[in-house]
């Protein structure tokens, strides 16, 4: 599974963090972004989660009220 978060849509509510802050976090603009390395950070890319974290993602995913989240299943 793939992630990333759509910046036009997200309003920065931080529900997908608190379901699973391993995954998403909280930018200084106050939206929403995935965790990933810097030096591995593409501007609204996909990236890979963790076969222990996917349902916690699928969780944020269907929380989010905007549908900022988008999964690409494998």
């Amino acid at each position: 599974m793939k992630v990333k978060v759509n910046k036009d849509a997200c309003i920065g509510c931080g529900a997908c963090a608190q379901i699973c802050d391993e995954v998403f976090e909280l930018n200084d603009d106050g939206l929403s972004e995935v965790k990933v390395e810097e030096e591995n950070k593409e501007k609204d890319e996909f990236v890979s989660v963790k076969e222990e974290l996917q349902d916690e993602v699928r969780d944020a995913a269907e929380s989010c009220p905007t549908g900022a989240i988008e999964i690409e299943e494998n």
